[in-house]
């Protein structure tokens, strides 16, 4: 289970810190693109939630 969590989190920071880099906000008004550390612990949320609902 903790290998599960920490891969969760460890995928979906890459993710999201990826999003932020190749997809992105341009101006700057974009809550969750515009900021790496919000997108990437974003990210991480969804990668731990993604990972703990399989069995």
């Amino acid at each position: 289970m903790i290998l599960r969590i920490t891969i969760g989190i460890l995928v979906g920071g890459g993710l999201g810190f990826g999003y932020y880099k190749f997809v992105g906000c341009s101006t700057g008004t974009c809550p969750l693109t515009s900021n790496p550390i919000i997108s990437t612990i974003y990210g991480a949320v969804l990668g731990v939630l993604l990972a703990t609902s399989f069995r």
